[in-house]
């Protein structure tokens, strides 16, 4: 047998070595990228400057809209050429909208505030999940892909707690202004870590020799290619479709302080009433890497448990309704992360964000069907939605088969049929035979 080559051995070493900081980084990223002060203020915010729910409501849906616009060109252009710019790139576009907000607090501004919002979480989603991907998978370490970003998503709402200490605290020193200039320092630091980050080559499964490799050079090639998998792959764009919707109900956590206003509790303390969601989604996100493995039955039971802690917190009316809120969204947040790597399982070729934009579109449109929803019946609406998307997550999340051939890039691989590999094995037979 021959012993490893020692360039082979370091370049293992130097690959495994770049996955680790690259977690690291992401890891940082995430908890900087939520540790925003304005976050548990910013629906009240809206609300002391005159706006009613329903007109929140509508900058929410601008929010989604803007989105939803850009998300797969976003995705598309990180693709053809740097995911980690378009981290960047994010972090300086939500600072700026945080800055319009605290220098001109009036609805035009909060509107044009979730525009740039907006943009920055087109270029963010997609991106991330891609770079933690492509890192992994330069170290052969895709099987850590469901434990990592569930690690990041913990990262990310354990972000939160400071986030809100430094509102509680802000807030009563300096008021909304003082708690957006710090919003806006939060977000450039997370800028400045993504500037850290090394880019990762793009993991790619090589396709057989009639795919179509050259749609991936350019950016509408991405993009095409992306809508493509939505066309040509119906398992594909089933999971799509489910984990964007699943994605999309996280648009919950913007009512949480109204919620909490509503039954009683005072704005002083507001913020830290209220973290008791994030951190229970933390919990919940850490844990849903042991849920990798779990039936789609199972995973729709998880749901059905969440919509009815809601429900019940919504009969309560009252300030322990809020242990229940918590209690659902950790359940959600655990089906999420099992969710998010079923998704990126199906994915093989170098237009992941691009579809995984794709799904950010989805979730977009499940965030203003959850506005709309919330402005009708508030959230017995929310906890409807919850119950379509545990039925969507029983018939579309099963773990992908296993695979051993690339059909295009971004697809689900194709299994090549046993006549086709006894046919191509038989001349390698005949060269052995006397």
């Amino acid at each position: 047998m021959t012993a490893p080559c020692p360039t082979d051995m370091q370049r293992t070493h130097t690959a495994h070595h770049r996955a680790r900081r690259l977690v690291g980084l992401a890891l940082a990223w995430a908890v900087l990228s939520e540790s925003v002060p304005l976050y548990p203020l910013y629906s009240l915010l809206f609300a002391d400057h005159g706006l009613s729910e329903a007109q929140i409501s509508g900058l929410f849906a601008v929010w989604a809209l803007t989105t939803v616009l850009a998300q797969v060109p976003c995705g598309a252009l990180a693709d053809r050429t740097s995911r980690r710019t378009a981290l960047v790139l994010s972090g300086v576009l939500q600072a700026v909208g945080y800055v319009l907000w605290t220098v001109w607090p009036t609805a035009p501004s909060f509107a044009a505030g979730f525009v740039l919002w907006g943009l920055a979480l087109a270029l963010a989603v997609g991106a991330l999940e891609a770079l933690v991907w492509d890192g992994l998978a330069e170290a052969d370490e895709q099987h850590r892909y469901a434990k990592v970003i569930g690690r990041v998503r913990a990262a990310q709402l354990l972000g939160q707690l400071p986030g809100t200490l430094a509102a509680v605290a802000l807030a009563s020193w300096g008021g909304y202004p003082a708690v957006g200039w710090a919003s806006a320092a939060s977000c450039l630091l997370a800028a400045a870590v993504a500037v850290l980050v090394r880019e990762p080559p793009h993991s790619t499964v090589a396709p057989p020799e009639d795919a179509d490799v050259g749609e991936v050079v350019t950016a509408p090639g991405a993009l095409r290619q992306g809508i493509g998998v939505l066309v040509h792959h119906r398992r594909l764009a089933a999971v799509v479709v489910v984990v964007g919707l699943l994605t999309g109900l996280d648009a919950i956590d913007e009512y949480t302080p109204l919620l909490a206003r509503a039954w009683g509790v005072p704005d002083a303390v507001n913020p830290l009433v209220v973290l008791v969601i994030p951190m229970a989604g933390a919990l919940g996100a850490a844990f849903g890497e042991r849920l990798a493995g779990i039936r789609p039955l199972v995973l729709g039971g998880w749901l059905v448990a969440a919509a009815a802690s809601l429900e019940v917190a919504d009969l309560l009316h009252q300030v322990a309704g809020t242990a229940l809120v918590a209690l659902g969204y950790g359940a959600y947040r655990a089906v999420l992360v099992v969710a998010d790597a079923r998704l990126q399982e199906h994915v093989v070729g170098d237009a992941r964000a691009t579809v995984t934009s794709v799904a950010g579109v989805v979730s977009q449109l499940g965030s203003l069907a959850l506005y709309g929803l919330w402005a009708l019946w508030s959230l017995p609406g929310a906890v409807g939605l919850f119950a379509l998307c545990a039925v969507g997550a029983w018939l579309a999340l099963r773990p992908p088969r296993a695979r051993s051939l690339a059909t295009r890039p971004g697809l689900v691989a194709a299994q090549p049929s046993p006549l086709v590999t006894i046919t191509e094995a038989l001349p390698a037979a005949r060269a052995q035979l006397p």
